[in-house]
């Protein structure tokens, strides 16, 4: 059988081009607002947690609704209760509940207020790339955490429970505790928490 030999051809010069085009389709965005990635793995834990009541699945909702790229949240609580009708102490006590849970994750401090960030484990919105490469610093972090064995008791310190563990704060723990201004076993907590995510994914 011949070998064919294809190649394109300039209609106004008749010069004839290596190679042959191709057309490649625009990618269409099925919503014009923008829209997120969800874990349903995730959205079954939140339809079954008893401790969520109305006011803060609404306030969940809307900022899911505002959520900017990378997970940032970019709405003030004085707009939720705008947005909402609700009493401002209502939508304070709205984000309490849902970082106590671990839904949103407290951020750096800007101005009065602190920045927010919807858990990974949640949601995503941007690039999938963006998503693995947070995976994997979080996971990177909790590398630095150490459990160091009880140290044998003296007379001056009282003896420690049988069991219990002494955590050792890496530099890179403690820095990331005063920057976001989060107490460090409060972040322990968190990098636990995604280290089970990662060993665990969805």
């Amino acid at each position: 059988m011949k070998r064919r030999r294809i190649s394109s051809v300039d209609q106004d010069t008749g010069e004839v081009l290596e190679g042959v085009v191709v057309y490649c389709g625009v990618k269409q965005n099925p919503y014009s607002t923008g829209w997120v990635m969800n874990s349903q793995e995730a959205l079954e834990q939140l339809a079954t947690d008893d401790d969520l009541k109305g006011e803060a699945y609404k306030v969940l909702l809307l900022l899911l609704a505002r959520l900017d790229f990378e997970n940032w949240i970019q709405i003030t609580q004085k707009e939720i209760a705008e947005k909402l009708k609700m009493k401002l102490p209502n939508v304070s006590r709205a984000i309490s509940i849902l970082e106590e849970k671990g839904i949103i994750l407290r951020g750096p401090k800007i101005g009065r207020s602190y920045a927010f960030r919807l858990n990974p484990h949640y949601g995503w919105k941007g690039k999938v790339k963006n998503l693995n490469d947070y995976r994997k610093q979080e996971e990177e972090k909790t590398r630095h955490l150490q459990v160091v064995p009880n140290p044998e008791p003296t007379r001056q310190s009282s003896p420690p429970k049988i069991g219990q563990p002494i955590i050792q704060h890496s530099d890179e723990v403690n820095q990331l505790s005063q920057q976001f201004d989060i107490p460090t076993e409060k972040l322990e907590k968190l990098l636990s928490y995604f280290q089970n995510v990662q060993d665990n994914p969805v």
